[in-house]
């Protein structure tokens, strides 16, 4: 597998198998490829497993919203000419999933998500009041998941050094705003693909009830609950986690 982030034109995305079937994951906010370790390593021979960058960071402040994020996505699978995607997304991620499923349903095979927004949402909130404050952060990121040892030090620094760049907070607060503007709730009905819903039951950021609520929402859809974990089951159960997955994407063949 080749794990090495590639670049063109406006893309940065990481490939594992082209010819596979594509199994494409859209990270979090704040999220990062070592997010998908679990998924990589578990599908990434056996499916072209496709990560690509959103431009969280890199979009004119103006196009940062959720809007902008499926546009680039939109852009980037028609540049690849993907079809019968199979499309993942964590928490942002998830809410992009979304709203690119709902726009071009054509193009989707089935969806997956975990601890998604688009409903409701319970993270850092409109400011970083402490956002020069280590061990706030610290607590913070610990909070996303059920054992605060799963956020190492480096994770914590990344996070501390993204929230105290004042370039990069606007974009994260301009898009945490447009997350709450979003809200899917009345859509979801349209969305038809065979949909797994993989939650974590001690999630603090989008707590099990939106687990349930997105299951009731979306017909086609069945929702898992993964004990003592948090906000990103793919990091912190990644072997139940892969377990399940395979289980939804084997049935689809």
């Amino acid at each position: 597998m080749d794990l090495n982030i590639k670049e063109e034109g406006e893309f940065k995305y990481l490939e594992t198998n082209p010819g596979k079937p594509v199994l494409m994951l859209l990270h979090g906010l704040m999220g990062a490829l070592s997010n998908f370790d679990g998924i990589i390593k578990g599908f990434g021979n056996d499916y072209n497993v496709v990560v690509p960058l959103l431009p969280i960071f890199e979009l004119p402040i103006r196009k940062v919203s959720l809007t902008g994020f499926v546009g680039y996505v939109e852009r980037f699978v028609a540049h690849k000419g993907y079809n019968d995607i199979n499309i993942l997304g964590n928490s942002l991620g998830g809410h992009v999933a979304l709203l690119y499923v709902l726009s071009n349903q054509d193009q989707i095979k089935s969806m997956t998500l975990t601890g998604s927004s688009g409903l409701f949402e319970s993270a850092m909130g409109s400011t970083f009041p402490k956002r020069g404050n280590y061990e706030y952060i610290k607590q913070k990121t610990e909070d996303t998941f059920y054992d605060p040892a799963v956020a190492t030090k480096e994770l914590v620094d990344e996070v501390f050094d993204m929230v105290n760049d004042n370039g990069k907070v606007i974009r994260i607060l301009a898009t945490a705003k447009s997350a709450i503007r979003h809200n899917v709730g009345e859509e979801l009905d349209k969305i038809k693909i065979p949909t797994l819903i993989i939650w974590g039951k001690e999630d603090k950021v989008t707590p099990y009830f939106v687990g349930e609520k997105f299951n009731e929402l979306i017909l086609n859809s069945k929702l898992v609950g993964v004990e003592k974990c948090g906000h990103a089951p793919m990091m912190e159960r990644s072997d139940i986690f892969n377990q399940h997955l395979a289980e939804f994407l084997n049935s689809l063949k």
